[in-house]
């Protein structure tokens, strides 16, 4: 049997032969394909900054077109009231006193139920004075300070029994917190459920006044807030009713 030699590639040989005799060639060929490299990136970042801006579309009231506003458009909060800064700066001071009196559990009563419920407003009406000061900063307002220690009777106007310092509706006079801190047990627990049932609808209170307000309210922000503090401390107020009918 024959073998017979295998025959190299001609086209391969003669490219090879190619480059031997004409090296100038190739090297033209590559400066080519460098060129178009160079020429092709420009035009792909050329497009690339081409491309078409967002659009902001402003929907219209109901009825009417939406708008097409320019591209460099900024969100802008939305206008507020001075009842809605009064609003938030209250109820601040409000939940302050609500935290106030969480505070006295521990070291006032035993009772679990009321040491659960204690803990839940502590923790949800604290979250909520951190949400109301940046939103009240957020929009330039004061935030108003923590409020004064109610013992001290060295302040103005402190001697008196019924004195408000500007107290939002259902707030615990300095007498009622007096009362409540000399309190132990049974006597503490009773005197807690009873205040923090008064402060709880002077809060439902604060918010119907918001909502009858003309032009109040109408923040997203303050309307959820608000909606939901009022669900949220009636739903309180009949777990405290049904603590308080046990003890009956």
């Amino acid at each position: 049997m024959k073998l017979f030699p295998l025959s190299p590639n001609r086209s391969h040989v003669t490219q090879s032969r190619e480059h031997k005799r004409n090296p100038t060639n190739a090297r033209a060929i590559l400066v080519r394909a460098s060129l178009a490299t160079v020429l092709f990136f420009p035009a792909a970042r050329a497009q690339q900054s081409d491309s078409p801006k967002p659009v902001v579309i402003q929907p219209g009231p109901p009825g009417a077109p939406s708008k097409t506003l320019p591209s460099s458009t900024r969100a802008e909060l939305p206008p507020r009231s001075p009842a809605d800064v009064e609003f938030m700066q209250g109820m601040i001071m409000h939940h302050e006193q609500a935290v106030e009196m969480t505070a006295m559990i521990p070291s006032h009563t035993q009772n679990k139920d009321l040491r659960t419920l204690g803990a839940r407003i502590s923790s949800s009406q604290s979250d909520e004075i951190k949400f109301m000061k940046r939103w009240l900063a957020a929009r330039g307002e004061s935030v108003p300070n923590p409020m004064p220690d109610t013992r001290d009777n060295d302040m103005p106007g402190m001697d008196m029994p019924h004195q408000t310092m500007a107290l939002m509706p259902g707030m615990l006079t300095p007498a009622q917190m007096e009362a409540l801190r000399k309190a132990k047990g049974a006597d503490f627990d009773h005197l807690f459920l009873v205040g923090m049932i008064q402060h709880h609808n002077g809060a439902l209170t604060m918010v119907k006044d918001l909502f009858d307000t003309a032009g109040a309210g109408q923040d997203a922000e303050i309307f959820n807030f608000a909606t939901d503090a009022d669900n949220t401390q009636r739903a309180e107020i009949k777990i405290m009713q049904a603590m308080l009918a046990k003890k009956h």
